[in-house]
């Protein structure tokens, strides 16, 4: 029998409605969006074959796997460095045969487990994004410290999120266990408030 992949529910969905919320602005100060489907999967070296592993990643899909808290993007796929020797491999929307799948050349040299379902992926942007993430964001994110491609796995309000700056606008992702995503957001929403915050759905 086909192994047939459930399909995606957001964690957000039926709890948060697209809109503004906090302060009436035209201009909201911080713009959250869910990223719906994502490809997501932890990749994990084994035992003594890192460097076959990091081989296999720039020959498969032309990118360096990095050694520090750091994003790279390759073909048609991102590694978000987790920790010593573990990286979150991302590609949106995920593919139709799934992400163990995609990754399926690296299965001799690492541990692959699907993230896919497990995690919320929420992008948020705005001219007051740094301030309200201020407010629970233990990493200091001031741009001298904090650039796009940095990584940080810290806590948000007690909610382990693993979180990387895009660009200079700023724009972040967050990567947020499904089960503490409604946590996050109504600290989002409290955070925020002051400076307005749209959500988009989707």
């Amino acid at each position: 029998m086909a192994n047939i992949d459930p399909p995606y529910l957001s964690a957000l969905a039926g709890a948060v409605a697209a809109g503004h919320y906090g302060r009436p602005s035209v201009c909201p100060g911080v713009v959250a969006r869910e990223i719906r489907q994502p490809g997501l999967a932890t990749v994990t070296a084994r035992k003594g074959r890192r460097g076959d592993l990091m081989a296999a990643v720039r020959s498969g899909f032309d990118v360096d796997l990095p050694a520090t808290p750091r994003r790279v993007v390759g073909e048609k796929i991102a590694f978000v460095w987790v920790g010593p020797d573990q990286w979150l491999a991302s590609r949106r929307p995920a593919p139709e045969e799934g992400m163990e799948a995609l990754l399926a050349p690296l299965a001799d040299l690492a541990a692959l487990v699907d993230q896919s379902h497990g995690r919320t992926l929420l992008a948020l942007t705005g001219s007051r994004v740094r301030d309200a993430l201020a407010k629970g964001v233990s990493v200091d994110l001031h741009p001298r410290a904090f650039r796009p491609g940095d990584v940080a796995s810290t806590l948000v309000d007690h909610i382990p999120v693993l979180l990387w700056q895009l660009d200079d606008r700023p724009s972040y992702e967050f990567a947020i266990a499904r089960s503490l995503a409604q946590s996050f957001w109504q600290w989002l929403t409290a955070a925020a408030g002051e400076y307005g915050l749209q959500f988009a759905d989707g």
